[in-house]
């Protein structure tokens, strides 16, 4: 017996030196000077995590967020949750040494503390009082009834609500809207107009840092098994579907995250697409459904009031069409059919813009305005913006509408034509030859011009769905730029602008950026995206939404969550749709697996079931394109099987084992371009700020590149009748945002029609309107209205309207207000009119605008209330609108 037990030991203690030196020699599947990815572990730094098994991983991961905090403190202050107290970049700045208070600082007087910063870091949980002097907002109160901030907007008594601090140090926050609910509204002292609020400054909770495991609990075991010779991967596999058993709700739905609830529908519609219509497809039909109200595509609260200032919601025509593809359910067919057309219809009509061909709106899932944005671009700015991400989807959206047009018998060409002039729209107008990838949006004001910064969703979908040609693919790919830890969601970053879409990496981005990479035929790209996926996975032991692009981080970015929806779904993607090749059509089950060398070996897929068959599915070697396929042991000359196949199949895939690594990868360190200038008309020249490190600027007229210019300065011919704008060009070559534009234009080129001049004016007690009032339009009140003006003068014309909208804030919610404008009969297009903040009906701005061009004579305009004016909400759909302005564009001498 002791013999026995004696030989035991030796055996574990020789398996366990093994083991040992099998993770000291551990296959390298990806190394850079930030991280190194290896067949069973993780290491970045002294931070490693370990498979242990394929159920269990372990990791010492820990957050450096709290060791290198800063003592120099950027902030501002803010009335009513909005960034209104000074100019971008304009923040007051202390630094923290001993002290535990800040001086008294005075409401829009900005504070700047010159001393020098320590080199080391603020220590943990460290008390700070904020103090603040709002004098000038309580005196200006007293005296006008209004505050009027840094660009001239007036925040009426009335509407005043409170005043908050945000700012870069945590638990400050540049996340404007949700400073309330981040506790952070100052608060009177007993000094009179003197306001404070003490936070904990570089909280931390010692509890968090150990280390950590991760170990299988649900079981899994129904659904499809892989395994590979690459542990990392089987194991994160493992992990993810068992965050999306987490992630079923008691309704039968998908959750977003661990912090987010309910059914959003990009991101859902997302992870559809990638992982669930397979995975779950009754999950995914009933997530589905939820968002449908009237026949169409719900657009979830967004900026402004949702739809149609963000305008991606036919990212549910994706998942719609690929849960079709993978069960052939001709009910599902007609139900979803019949919704997208609905919505595309109501699109066509408010979002189209015939001069490019392209789709308005806001990015698609970038909904968070400044993280993408310039800062002078407020939400009727995104509305007449022109997105690659949201066009790439309204493109697929027809495509998709067409295929199931001819799968059900339906005239299907008118929507193939209007994809095709989308796809045109999109080369002729995003295109850039000299980067070879795309740009990111048209925008302005209302001359559009490219925002030339990389945008990494929308372009991945331009490859997959093939909006980009053969060759413009394998370009992108290769020449766009990737940092370290893996693609961002824009290159270069913005400035002044916390970590999130801006300056922050997302898995599921990451997946549909590897989807096009394998694609396009990139081995070098598709190996850097699996490590970016993996090393987050590994370390985080969880699908985090985001991470910090400068440090890998998953804290530090302005909101996050662990067990993210749609990073389960690309991490599960990645052994599915990539190192399996799996691609669910109309006419079957396809499969194209592409494997980098470094994933070669043997691989397996078993007890995958495809409607009433269940496939045992092997891939042995590496490369992207298939040497042999065996169905139930014979050889095959198709790579695919019908969709009409039943029982139990086995399919070996054996690869060519060639390389396909001859496409290069552009990676990058992280970069930000310039501060936005922002221009003043100076005595017949337009100037800005001198920006540092600005090699030029650069100056547009009417969106069309005039000039360029070494000075702060350029020369203007008085009231030429032009829209300029300045942006600023580094040294790399990247631009900044261009300032916001500047109307040369006469006031005497301005015709203001008082609306309360032709319609009953409101009895609403509010301030800062023009004229005698205003009216009010609501689905009950004034929901036709018609009034004439003159024209005395043939010209190019700019019409809008100043409006306020109270029924919500700017960045949330589904009250904007939309109308359909007409003149003499004509329809122009939809007005719309988004939410300023909520009950705040004294706070005015501008319309989106309409370019036209008039003769002299007397015109007929109509703001009608028509069915595609309805907005997300159905019912609620109120503005005031104080009067319409009509600039002529012809110059005056």
């Amino acid at each position: 017996m002791r013999k026995i037990y004696c030989l035991l030991t030796i055996i574990i203690l020789v398996a366990c030196e093994n083991k040992e030196q099998d993770i000291n020699n551990s296959v390298i599947l990806y190394s850079n000077d930030k991280f190194t990815l290896y067949k069973d572990k993780i290491v970045q730094g002294e931070n490693v995590a370990r498979v242990i098994y394929d159920s269990i991983i372990q990791s010492n991961y820990k957050s450096p967020a709290s060791e290198n905090f800063s003592r120099k403190i950027n902030f501002k202050f803010s009335i009513n949750q909005k960034d209104n107290e000074s100019a971008p970049g304009e923040d007051h700045i202390i630094v923290v040494r001993d002290e535990h208070e800040s001086p008294v600082i005075t409401f829009g007087e900005r504070y700047v503390d010159q001393s020098e910063v320590p080199k080391s870091g603020l220590p943990t949980n460290y008390k700070y009082t904020f103090r603040v002097d709002l004098s000038p907002i309580f005196n200006s109160f007293e005296e006008n009834g209004y505050y009027e901030t840094y660009n001239g907007s007036r925040i009426a008594e009335d509407d005043f609500k409170g005043v908050y601090i945000a700012g870069n140090a945590e638990p400050l926050s540049w996340d404007f809207v949700n400073l309330e609910n981040k506790g952070l509204r100052l608060n009177q002292s007993v000094e009179n107009h003197i306001y404070e609020i003490t936070v904990t400054l570089n909280p931390y909770d010692e509890s968090t840092v150990s280390n950590k495991k991760w170990k299988l609990t649900e079981n899994i075991s129904q659904k499809p098994i892989y395994k590979s010779d690459q542990p990392i991967v089987d194991a994160l596999y493992n992990l993810s579907l068992e965050e999306a058993i987490l992630n079923i709700e008691p309704d039968s739905t998908l959750r977003t995250g661990a912090k987010w609830g309910g059914v959003w529908t990009r991101d859902v519609s997302y992870s559809i697409f990638l992982a669930f219509a397979y995975h779950e497809p009754e999950i995914a039909k009933i997530s589905l459904r939820k968002k449908v109200k009237r026949g169409r595509i719900i657009q979830d609260t967004g900026s402004g009031g949702a739809w149609p200032v963000s305008s991606d919601r036919t990212t549910w025509a994706l998942a719609a069409w690929e849960i079709y593809k993978v069960t052939g359910e001709k009910e599902w067919l007609k139900e979803s059919y019949e919704i997208i057309k609905n919505t595309l219809e109501d699109d066509r009509k408010t979002l189209y813009n015939s001069n490019t061909g392209l789709y308005k709106g806001e990015s698609s899932f970038l909904d968070w305005r400044e993280q993408t944005y310039p800062k002078w671009m407020d939400n009727r700015d995104i509305f007449y913006s022109e997105n690659l991400g949201t066009n790439a989807v309204h493109y697929e959206a027809h495509v998709i509408l067409s295929e199931m047009a001819k799968e059900l018998g339906e005239n299907h060409e008118k929507f193939s034509e209007i994809a095709k002039k989308i796809k045109e729209g999109i080369d002729k107008y995003l295109w850039m030859n000299e980067k070879g990838y795309h740009s990111q949006y048209l925008y302005g004001r209302p001359y559009l011009n490219q925002s030339p910064r990389f945008e990494a969703l929308g372009s991945a979908l331009s490859v997959i769905f093939d909006v980009a040609s053969k060759e413009q693919q394998k370009t992108l790919i290769s020449r766009s730029p990737l940092t370290p830890y893996g693609v961002t969601c824009i290159y270069p970053q913005i400035p002044g602008i916390p970590p999130y879409h801006n300056n922050g990496i997302w898995p599921f981005v990451q997946s549909y950026w590897n989807l096009a990479a394998a694609k396009a035929g990139n081995e070098k790209v598709l190996n850097h995206g699996l490590a970016s996926l993996y090393r987050a996975g590994g370390l985080f032991l969880t699908n985090y939404e985001n991470f910090v692009a400068e440090t890998g981080d998953y804290k530090g970015t302005e909101i996050n969550s662990h067990r993210m929806l749609w990073s389960m779904a690309g991490n599960i993607a990645m052994v599915h749709r990539v190192l399996i090749g799996i691609s669910f059509e109309t006419d079957g089950i396809h499969f194209n697996p592409v494997v980098p060398k470094n994933y070669g070996g043997d691989k397996s897929l078993t007890n995958f079931k495809y409607r009433n068959a269940i496939l045992n599915i092997s891939v042995k070697g590496y490369g992207n394109e298939i040497d042999q396929i065996f169905i139930d042991g014979k050889e095959s000359e198709n790579n695919f099987l019908p969709p009409d196949i039943t029982g139990s199949h086995s399919i070996e895939i054996v690869l060519k084992n060639n390389s396909f690594d001859q496409e290069g990868i552009n990676l990058q360190s992280n970069h930000f371009s310039l501060p936005t200038p922002i221009v003043q008309l100076v005595n017949s020249e337009l100037q800005w700020q001198k920006i540092e490190g600005a090699k030029e600027y650069l100056i547009f007229k009417n969106g069309i590149l005039y000039d360029r210019s070494v000075k702060n300065s350029f020369p203007l011919q008085k009231n030429d009748g032009k829209i300029y704008k300045v942006s600023a060009l580094d040294s790399a070559g990247y631009q900044s945002f261009t300032s916001e534009p500047f109307y040369n234009i006469s006031k005497d080129n301005i015709i203001v029609v008082e609306l309360e001049d032709y319609i009953n004016s409101s009895n609403k007690n509010l301030s800062n309107y023009s004229g005698k009032g205003f009216i009010e339009i609501s689905k009950s009140k004034n929901k036709d209205i018609k009034f004439k003006f003159k024209i005395e003068e043939e010209s190019w014309y700019l019409i809008d309207f100043r409006y306020s909208n109270g029924t919500g804030p700017w960045n949330t919610d589904n009250n904007c207000a939309i109308r359909s404008f007409y003149l003499d009969d004509t329809y122009k297009g939809v007005l719309v009119m988004p939410q300023r903040g909520t009950d705040e009906w004294s706070d005015w701005g501008y319309s989106n605008v309409f370019k036209t061009y008039l003769s002299p004579g007397e015109y007929t305009a109509e703001i009608k209330f028509k069915d595609w004016n309805t907005n997300m909400d159905g019912e609620i759909n109120t503005a005031m609108i104080d009067h319409m302005r009509v600039i002529n564009l012809k110059e005056k001498q």
